[in-house]
């Protein structure tokens, strides 16, 4: 299969204008006229509310703009140490057209990037998302998320994606619950004590990414 395309943008990105733009290389995609595309990138503050968004989880309404995403999923921030990877990737291709099959391959994906951070994770058969147990001495284990995940599929091309929570300001998420989830906390890699910068975290993934998709090169961010 051809290379899929990867592309980090600097600086923050305005959200609707991502969105726009990946919504026009999916489409693009789907009909031929683009190379599937993996887009890095990092949000100014926002709250987004997936399909499954219901109006009491999201707490503090004029906090940080609110918009209203195709993906699905429930409420979740996105912001600054947060990093966004939108996937505009060929399901038939990369799955065999199999959604659950694709979710898991993104979720291998960001399991084995935090691997190489030392950072054991994993999924939960009850809750969506990219999990980390915590444990302190005389306190009961608890789990937290370190990467959410919300997708898109259209004429057999997905969009939206992954993000993974590098050193976000964790307080930010006070004003949803989460992905729907009121037991379970977010936490980061630097909240875990890992002070991985974004390039290292890049790298880990671009590795890992390939090692679950196949071969990338680098391209032009879309916007």
């Amino acid at each position: 299969m051809s290379p899929i395309g990867w592309a980090v943008s600097s600086g923050l990105v305005p959200y609707q204008q991502a969105v726009a733009c990946m919504e026009a290389r999916a489409a693009a995609i789907a009909v031929g006229d683009a190379e599937e595309l993996v887009w890095l990138l990092e949000h100014p503050p926002l709250y987004s509310a997936g399909t499954s968004a219901k109006p009491g989880d999201l707490l503090e309404p004029d906090r940080f703009p609110v918009f209203k995403s195709g993906r699905g999923g429930q409420f979740t921030y996105h912001g600054p140490g947060q990093r966004v990877a939108y996937v505009m990737l060929d399901v038939k291709r990369r799955a065999n057209g199999d959604i659950r099959a694709f979710v898991g391959k993104l979720e291998t994906w960001l399991i084995s990037a935090l691997a190489s951070f030392n950072l054991e994770a994993g999924t939960r058969a009850d809750r969506i998302g990219v999990w980390v147990e915590r444990t302190s001495p005389g306190a009961p284990t608890r789990e937290d998320k370190i990467a959410a995940l919300g997708i898109r599929v259209r004429r057999w091309v997905s969009f939206h994606g992954v993000a993974l929570n590098v050193e976000p300001d964790l307080s930010h998420f006070s004003g949803i619950v989460p992905c729907g989830i009121q037991e379970h906390g977010v936490t980061s890699l630097l909240d875990l004590g890992l002070t991985a910068s974004m390039a290292d975290v890049d790298y880990a993934l671009r590795a890992a990414f390939e090692a679950t998709f196949g071969e990338t090169n680098l391209s032009a961010p879309p916007l």
